[in-house]
């Protein structure tokens, strides 16, 4: 994204979202949108992360970490990802859709991070800034900025890290992962549209 989103492209993009999940739920497929009818903004290719919550609890968040289609497009799959295709939860039930809270986060590309003893590693994090990508072998994870503050020590949130990509919590410490940092323009319906 080459600039800060306007409130009223927030807009669209949260509506794009819950209609999305809400076509889902009463069996009409996904929806066919049209990148040229969206301001030139929101047809950039770009990445996000949508998140759900009801109640206050997390229901689903499903994002890409690399951008590979239009911004409209993106939001739209990641919503439908987050309602039904995330593995930690059943699919959304239509009687949960009223209580939903949708949050979206845009990417902005990472960055590769350089280091070479992995007790520099969380000196060089910038906790509640940093969405941290972490890469060892075939596994990869990543926490977006919203997680330091349920994790705000940088050990415990790359031990955290670590153990979201099925490794021991220490093992950011004894290996060179390649590590990646982004972050994130980040609203939710309760902000824009209240």
């Amino acid at each position: 994204m080459t600039r800060e989103l306007t409130h009223t492209e927030k807009r669209l993009l949260l509506q794009i979202a819950r209609d999305a999940i809400q076509r889902a739920l009463q069996g009409e497929g996904r929806q066919r949108l049209d990148p040229k009818e969206y301001p030139p903004h929101l047809r950039e290719i770009g990445a996000c992360f949508v998140t759900l919550t009801r109640k206050g609890e997390l229901r689903g968040c499903v994002g890409s970490i690399e951008a590979s289609q239009p911004l409209v497009l993106d939001v739209r799959d990641r919503s439908l990802a987050a309602a039904f295709e995330d593995p930690r939860f059943p699919p959304l039930s239509p009687r949960e859709l009223s209580e939903l809270e949708i949050e979206i986060s845009i990417l902005t590309p990472p960055e590769r991070l350089q280091y070479h003893d992995p007790a520099d590693l969380p000196g060089l994090l910038r906790p509640g800034v940093d969405g941290v990508i972490l890469t060892y072998q075939f596994r990869r994870a990543t926490f977006l900025p919203q997680v330091w503050e349920k994790l705000p020590e940088p050990e415990v949130f790359l031990g955290r890290l670590c153990q979201k990509m099925g490794l021991e919590a220490g093992a950011w410490r004894h290996y060179l992962m390649e590590v990646e940092t982004y972050q994130v323009e980040m609203f939710t319906e309760g902000e824009v549209l209240s």
